[in-house]
């Protein structure tokens, strides 16, 4: 296995131009491919899961072309479903990809087989799958029920016009279908069943689907509708923001490490859940500034100890984790169950990570309470191929100790050149 050995960092400070958002990414160019007339996508994101779904896309028959040497796109878009109707689709460990890809297929037509990692294949899919049939479509699973890999027939008439849908494991399912339903004409009304964790990703959803001609409506907390008779139409141009998620590790770079960092493509206007986490600095006493399209951020440790429900920006809570070593007492991060179903068990996989560095965990089902030692221990951190584990855990440089990353090279699922910014801004 490789690994990076990070010296100790005494400061960071500088600027980083952010690469684009994955969820974002992965959402236009599924609406770009189903909408009719041509869309130019501008700042897609250079990553393993991006790629998984323009390979998946030109095996389903959209042309797309690259501007090099940008990373804007022209896809012609196919004005509904796929015109290649039999295809082997393999999408890696890209959540974003897989499951929507899995909507739009089931409704749109045609036999298909849809596989990935052997990490995919233990992430759950059950709750998309069995709306999916309710609908009429014909999904069915080829290993363990519940979970990928998948087969997808021609499906039958759609007959239901509302449809539930559960909410507390993923909310790629429910963004995954409300994507589809255009394909089957619209007009069907989703309830959201239970807990919907993560809404700003649905809500991310909906935005972008209007900027594709298609408005959802929302009759309450838990009721979504999508119009019927509502066909996607490209806007012609669209930009990818920033990615959140990423500016996360650099703003607590910020907080932790003097400052001032900024981050440039993504603002507290974005429509990123994450684009809160520099709330979230400045609750734990950082200073935060913003402007239109930037972020920056100074402070230095002790943070203030938190206890915070990270429900609506789950993956920016694996910065706040690593950020709790930098806290002048014990904090606890809950509403992160999502967490045992990502790339890895994240929950497990932190409490076992940070206890190397000399912290104090406890574990629940959607919880962590972390302890600050009173000086962190040298560490190998093991990533479990995920790429947030990598990242998040770089911060830990900070406290004055060597850290040694196991398999950096996972950075690559959403931020290939992560490691090289951190290098320019440390000191």
């Amino acid at each position: 296995m490789t690994h990076l050995d990070l010296s100790p960092v005494a400061r960071m400070e500088g600027t980083v131009a952010l690469p684009g958002s994955k969820s974002i990414s992965n959402r236009v160019l599924l609406l770009a491919a189903l909408a009719a007339g041509t869309t130019r996508v501008d700042g897609l994101l250079e990553a393993d899961d991006v790629e998984r779904m323009l390979d998946a896309l030109r095996a389903l028959g959209v042309p797309i072309q690259q501007q090099r040497p940008s990373r804007s796109f022209m896809l012609h878009g196919v004005g509904g479903a796929f015109p290649v109707k039999r295809a082997q689709l393999f999408l890696g460990n890209a959540g974003t990809a897989f499951r929507p890809l899995t909507a739009a297929l089931a409704l749109g037509g045609g036999d298909y087989e849809l596989t990935g990692v052997p990490r995919m294949h233990e992430r759950p899919i059950g709750d998309l799958v069995d709306a999916l049939r309710a609908l009429g479509a014909d999904v069915r699973y080829l290993g363990t029920a519940g979970f990928p890999p998948l087969a997808i027939g021609e499906a039958r008439i759609f007959g239901a016009r509302r449809v539930a849908i559960r909410g507390g494991i993923s909310s790629q399912f429910v963004s995954a279908l409300l994507m589809a339903l255009p394909l089957a004409g619209g007009g069907v009304t989703v309830e959201i069943e239970g807990e919907l964790i993560s809404q700003p990703y649905v809500d991310m959803t909906r935005a972008l689907m209007a900027r594709f001609g298609v408005d959802v409506e929302r009759e309450g907390a838990r009721v979504l509708r999508i119009p019927p008779d509502r066909p996607y139409r490209s806007p012609g141009r669209i930009a990818v923001e920033g990615d959140a998620s990423s500016a996360s590790y650099f703003l607590a770079a910020g907080a932790i490490g003097g400052g001032p960092v900024r981050v440039t493509g993504v603002g507290l206007d974005s429509i990123q859940g994450d684009a809160r986490f520099a709330g979230f600095l400045e609750t734990a006493g950082a200073a935060v500034e913003h402007g239109p399209g930037w972020i920056a951020v100074r402070g230095a440790p002790p943070l203030r100890a938190f206890d915070l429900d990270f429900n609506r920006m789950p993956d920016a809570a694996m910065t706040a984790a690593v950020a709790a070593l930098f806290a002048d007492g014990p904090s606890r991060i809950s509403g992160i169950g999502s967490w045992r179903v990502k790339e890895t068990d994240r929950i497990a996989a932190m409490k076992t990570e940070l206890a190397k560095l000399g912290a104090t965990v406890e574990a629940g089902p959607d919880w962590l309470s972390i302890v600050p030692p009173r000086k962190l221990a040298p560490a190998t951190i093991d990533t479990y191929d995920d790429h947030r584990m990598a990242m998040s855990f770089s911060l830990a440089a900070l406290g004055g100790v060597p850290v040694r990353i196991n398999d950096p090279e996972c950075v690559r699922k959403t931020f290939p050149g992560f490691f090289g910014e951190f290098a320019r801004l440390a000191r």
